[in-house]
């Protein structure tokens, strides 16, 4: 039914292949314009629309060490560094 098919990436220009499951599952989902970037270049977009997350320093609630976390830390909870937040969720399990 599908056959797989050479595409040419508007953003780098490279060949890549639109394989038959890839057209099978665009016409699943009624997608009907095939892809214009390869996966490589698709990516790196998204990556570069995520962005970086900032980071917070805090203190570890159990060691004392330093601990960085993706959100702004409030000093009603614990906050752990990874060690201590891995053991405590092994412990939990």
């Amino acid at each position: 039914m599908y056959e797989d098919k050479t595409l040419i990436c508007k953003e780098c220009g490279n060949e890549f292949i639109f394989t038959a499951g890839e057209q099978e599952f665009y016409a699943e989902k009624g997608l009907v314009n095939e892809p214009k970037s390869c996966k490589a270049c698709r990516d790196a977009r998204k990556a570069a629309m995520k962005g970086e997350r900032e980071k917070f320093t805090a203190v570890c609630a159990e060691c004392g060490g330093v601990a960085e976390v993706p959100f702004k830390p409030r000093e009603d909870r614990p906050v752990y560094c990874s060690d201590c937040f891995n053991k405590k969720k092994e412990a939990e399990a």
